[in-house]
C-alpha cells in the first residue's frame, strides 16, 4: 500500500464525500448535484464520460490498474487530483467500492473527498488521547475559569502531584512557589484574544525541587467548540533549567569581564570580584589578600609557606542579606586563619576545596584577629563552601571563599568551575593593580603635588583635562596644564611642557606653573605674561650656571620650554591668546567642524628671539577650546606636524560629554606606552545672559555719583540682592568718584553677576589707583581702602584705550566689620 493511499484511508470521512457511479468498464453513469458544486461538470458534460477524462493527465494512466485492483480487492481508497471544468487541479481522497443491483448487475460506487482545507490525518480520540497522555512533554487544559480539567502524567515531574488530584484546581494551588499571576495572566491574554503565546520563559522554585531554581518554557493555545467559542487553554511545559543555568553562567562571565578590572586599585579590584558573583552564584562572598600584595610588594613565587597563622586582610565583600557582614570580619580588617583550616590549606597548596556540606557547629574561618566577630556557620546560615586561591603569574595572592545559605541547594562541580573562572579572571587583575601599586606609590605624592587636584569652579568655560605621562614608573613629566579665574568672570587657560622627564622635569614644571598664576594674577595680558615668563627662565638659568639643556637644577631645566597662555572673557566670547614655542589650539564649533588657530608662533621660553604677539578672536557659545603638549601629536614614525592635526582634527571632530570627549582623543591619539608625555585641555565655553551683566556710560560729572549709586541699587534689586546694595553703594561711589578725579574722558560702569558680584568702573587713565593707609587727622584717602575691606578681592587691570578698576563681593558671605570703624 502507498503512502498515498494510507492517507486516503485515514483521511477518508463519508459524510463529506462526494458520490458518483461508474458501470464497469469506468464510465460514468451517475452524477449528483455534490459533485457538479465540486467538479463544476453538468450532468449533460459529465455522464458517459470515462473516469479518467475527470483526472490529471499523470492520475488518467493509473486508471487501468485501479479497475484492475478494484476488481482484485473489491475496492481501493487513496488519493486523486481531478480536473475541474476550468482546468485546474482539485485535490481529492477517493474511495471506490462496489455497488451491487438487484438484477445482478454490478457498478461501482465512487466516493470523492477534497482535501483543499484537510489540516492532515483526522485521529480518534483514543489515538490523540495515548498520544499526549504519553508524551515527554507537560501537556494539560484549563477551563475557562482556568482550573484543570485534563493533564498528562509527564506533568508530574515538575510538581504538583498525579493528574487526578489537579482537577478542580489552579495553577496557585499546584505550584505555590512559582509566580502564579504570571503564567495566569499569560492564559487569559490567551483567553481574550484567541492570540497563542509560544515560548514563554518562566523561572522560579517548584514544589518538587524548593532548592533549586528551575526554568520552564510554557506555550498556550486556545481551544474553541464547533462555534468558535472558547473552551478553555491547552498549554505544554518544557524543562529548560540546564539551558537557562548555562546561559545563566555566561553573563555572569560576561559581567565580570566588563566589570572586574576597570581600575588599577586593588580594593576596588577585589571588591569588584564580590560584587559579581553575589547573588548569581553565591549568597555571601569575602576577598582576602596577603598584606605584601596590599603594599605593592613581590610576593614569592609558589604556594606560601605553611605558617601559624596566617594574616590576610579583607578587601572585598558582599552579602545577599542584610546584617550578616556585622558578623563577619569587615572591610580593610585582618582576618587570622588557624593552621590546618581550609583556607590555610588553599594558600599552601594553591588548590581549590570545596564542601557541600559544613559542619554547623564549626566556627568561622578567619574570626581569630583582634576585633573579630566570632560565629558559627548555622548562626550565620551558611551551608555551602568553595574556597578558591587568587594565583597569577604562579603566585598565590590571596583567597576568595564563596557560601551560600540554607534554602539553596550546595555548590556543584559547575559551579565549582565558574567560581575558578572568575578568581583566575580576577587574579590577573589583581597582580596588575598590585605592579601598578608599587610603581605608582613611589611618585604619588610629587604629582600630586604638581598638577592642580581640581580645577576651580567657575562659570565662563566647562572644562575637562587627561594628563599622561611617558614614564609610566614614576608617573613624571613635565607637562602640565592650569585653569586660572580672572576678574570680571574671565579665566585663563595654560598648557605648558618641560623637556625631559623624571623629578628634574617636574620640578621644573611646579615653578614655571607657579609663576604663571602669580602673573595671572597681575591681570597682564597673554603676551606680558609670556615675556615676563621668558625672562624668569632666562635668568634661573644664567644664575644655575649651567649651559642650557644640561642636567642640573629646575631653572635650567626650564630652558626650551613651551607654554600657551589664553584668556577668554564669557561677556562677550573674547578670547586673546599667545604661545612661545608650543602647538596652537584647536577650536571646535559647535556644529562639530574642527578649526586650528593662526597664531604667531613665539620662541620657546629662555632661548631669546622676537617679541611675543597676541591674537584676539570671538568664538560663539558651544565652542570647544582644545589645548595640547605636542606628544599628543607625535608618533615614532612620523613626527610631521600636518599628519598630527589631521589625527587631532578627526579625534577632535563630533560632540558629547567634554569628560569622556577628552578621554576619547587622548585614547584614540595616544598609544599605550606613549612616546612623550601629553597633556590636554578641552575647555567649552559659556555665555554670562544678558540678565547677568548691566553696564551704563556715565558722564565724567561729580554730581551723576548719586545717579550711579542709584543705578547699581536698582539693578541689585532686579536681581534680589538687596543685602549688597549698602556696599555696593559704597563702592560704585568710591570707584566712579576716583575715575571723575584723576582721569579724563567718559566712564563706564559695569555690574556682573556670577558666582561673585564684580563692580567694574572703566576710565581712560594711564595710572594705577595705590591703596592708602590714611592718618586720622586726614580729610581724604580712604577709599580703596574701604573697597579692599568691603569686598573680596579688587584690583586693576589695563586695556586698549585706559584701565578698569574692579571689585569682587561674594555672593554667600557678607563683610563682618563694620564701616564706621573704618572710618575711625
Amino acid at each position: 500500500m502507498g503512502a498515498h493511499e494510507e492517507y486516503g484511508r485515514r483521511r477518508f470521512d463519508v459524510a463529506d464525500a462526494v458520490p458518483l457511479l461508474l458501470d464497469p468498464q469506468g464510465v460514468v453513469t451517475g452524477w449528483t448535484g455534490e459533485a457538479r458544486r465540486l467538479l463544476a461538470y453538468p450532468a449533460a458534460e459529465a455522464v458517459g464520460r470515462k473516469l479518467a477524462d475527470l483526472l490529471t493527465a499523470e492520475d488518467a494512466q493509473r486508471v487501468p490498474d485501479l479497475v484492475e485492483r478494484c476488481r482484485r480487492d473489491g475496492g481501493w481508497t487513496g488519493l486523486l487530483t481531478a480536473r475541474h471544468r476550468d482546468g485546474q487541479p482539485v485535490r481529492v481522497a477517493a474511495r471506490i467500492t462496489p455497488a451491487e443491483e438487484a438484477h445482478g448487475a454490478s457498478r461501482w460506487l465512487v466516493l470523492l473527498s477534497e482535501l483543499a482545507d484537510a489540516p492532515g490525518w483526522d485521529m480518534s480520540r483514543t489515538v490523540l488521547e495515548r498520544m499526549v497522555a504519553h508524551a515527554p512533554v507537560g501537556i494539560a487544559i484549563v477551563d475557562t475559569d482556568l482550573r484543570f480539567v485534563w493533564s498528562n502524567s509527564a506533568l508530574e515531574q515538575f510538581g504538583g502531584g498525579p493528574p487526578s488530584r489537579r482537577l478542580g484546581l489552579r495553577f496557585a494551588d499546584v505550584q505555590p512557589g512559582l509566580d502564579a499571576q504570571a503564567v495566569e495572566a499569560q492564559m487569559r491574554h490567551v483567553l481574550e484574544t484567541g492570540e497563542a503565546v509560544v515560548g514563554y520563559e518562566h523561572v522560579g522554585r517548584v514544589v518538587s525541587a524548593p532548592l533549586r531554581e528551575t526554568a520552564h518554557m510554557l506555550s498556550f493555545t486556545r481551544l474553541e467548540d464547533d462555534r468558535g467559542r472558547p473552551m478553555g487553554v491547552y498549554y505544554t511545559v518544557v524543562d529548560i533549567t540546564e539551558r537557562h543555568r548555562a546561559r545563566q553562567r555566561l553573563a555572569l562571565l560576561d559581567r565580570a569581564n566588563e566589570t572586574i578590572g576597570r581600575s588599577l586599585d586593588l580594593t576596588r579590584t577585589a571588591q569588584e570580584l564580590a560584587d559579581v558573583a553575589v547573588p548569581g552564584l553565591a549568597d555571601l562572598v569575602t576577598v582576602d589578600l596577603l598584606e605584601t600584595v596590599l603594599r605593592g610588594a613581590e610576593v614569592t613565587p609558589g604556594p606560601l609557606a605553611d605558617t601559624d597563622p596566617v594574616a590576610l586582610r579583607r578587601t572585598g565583600h558582599r552579602s545577599s542579606e542584610e546584617g550578616v557582614p556585622q558578623a563577619l570580619v569587615g572591610i580593610g580588617e585582618v582576618a587570622t586563619y588557624p593552621a590546618g583550616s581550609p583556607p590555610v590549606g588553599c594558600l599552601t597548596t594553591g588548590r581549590t576545596w570545596h564542601a557541600e556540606r559544613l559542619d554547623p557547629r564549626e566556627r568561622v574561618w578567619g574570626t581569630d584577629g583582634p576585633g573579630a566577630r566570632r560565629s558559627t556557620f548555622s548562626e550565620l546560615g551558611l551551608h555551602s563552601v568553595m574556597i578558591v586561591p587568587v594565583r597569577a603569574r604562579g603566585i598565590t595572592l590571596g583567597i576568595t571563599t564563596f557560601f551560600r545559605r540554607h534554602g539553596r541547594e550546595p555548590f556543584d562541580e559547575e559551579d565549582l568551575r565558574l567560581a575558578e573562572d572568575l578568581v583566575s579572571r580576577a587574579a590577573v587583575c589583581v597582580d596588575n593593580a598590585r605592579r601598578y601599586t608599587r610603581e605608582r606609590d613611589a611618585a604619588l605624592v610629587l604629582q600630586r603635588s604638581l598638577l592642580p587636584h581640581r580645577l576651580p569652579e567657575q562659570d565662563a568655560v566647562e572644562v575637562a583635562a587627561c594628563y599622561r605621562p611617558a614614564d609610566e614608573l614614576t608617573g613624571l613629566g613635565g607637562d602640565w596644564y592650569d585653569l586660572i579665574p580672572l576678574s570680571g568672570a574671565r579665566v585663563a587657560l595654560v598648557v605648558g611642557e618641560v623637556p625631559g622627564h623624571g623629578i628634574d622635569a617636574a620640578a621644573a614644571m611646579g615653578q614655571l606653573r607657579t609663576a604663571v598664576r602669580t602673573l595671572a594674577a597681575q591681570d597682564l595680558p597673554p603676551e606680558e605674561v609670556l615675556a615676563h615668563l621668558d625672562d624668569l627662565v632666562a635668568r634661573s638659568a644664567r644664575e644655575g650656571g649651567a649651559e642650557p639643556g644640561a642636567a642640573g637644577s629646575a631653572g635650567t631645566q626650564s630652558v626650551g620650554s613651551g607654554c600657551v597662555y589664553v584668556v577668554y572673557d564669557p561677556v562677550d566670547g573674547g578670547c586673546a591668546m599667545a604661545a612661545a614655542g608650543h602647538p596652537v589650539p584647536a577650536v571646535v564649533l559647535p556644529d562639530g567642524s574642527v578649526t586650528f588657530v593662526e597664531l604667531p608662533q613665539g620662541p620657546p621660553l629662555g632661548v631669546g628671539g622676537p617679541p611675543f604677539e597676541a591674537v584676539e578672536l570671538s568664538l560663539v557659545e558651544g565652542s570647544t577650546l582644545a589645548l595640547h603638549t605636542d606628544g599628543l601629536l607625535a608618533r615614532a614614525e612620523t613626527w610631521a606636524v600636518d599628519a598630527g592635526r589631521e589625527r587631532l582634527r578627526g579625534a577632535l571632530e563630533g560632540a558629547g560629554p567634554l569628560e569622556a570627549h577628552c578621554r576619547n582623543v587622548v585614547d584614540a591619539l595616544v598609544p599605550a606606552r606613549p612616546y612623550d608625555d601629553v597633556a590636554l585641555l578641552m575647555a567649552r565655553t559659556k555665555r554670562l545672559g544678558t540678565e547677568q551683566v548691566a553696564a551704563w556710560d556715565l558722564e565724567p560729572d561729580p554730581a551723576l555719583v548719586a545717579d550711579a549709586r542709584h543705578r547699581a541699587t536698582r539693578q541689585l534689586a532686579r536681581w534680589g540682592l538687596e543685602e549688597l546694595a549698602f556696599t555696593t553703594e559704597l563702592v560704585v561711589s568710591e570707584l566712579v568718584t576716583n575715575a571723575i578725579r584723576h582721569a579724563p574722558g567718559p566712564i563706564r560702569l559695569r555690574l556682573i553677576r556670577e558666582r561673585a558680584l564684580v563692580c567694574e568702573v572703566f576710565d581712560s587713565g594711564a595710572t594705577a589707583p595705590h591703596l592708602r593707609h590714611p592718618r586720622t587727622t586726614d580729610e581724604g584717602g580712604r577709599g580703596l581702602l574701604l573697597v579692599s575691606q568691603l569686598t573680596q578681592r579688587w584690583g586693576t587691570r589695563f586695556v586698549q584705550d585706559g584701565k578698569i578698576i574692579w571689585a569682587e563681593q561674594s555672593l554667600t558671605e557678607l563683610p563682618e566689620l563694620p564701616v564706621a570703624a573704618l572710618l575711625e
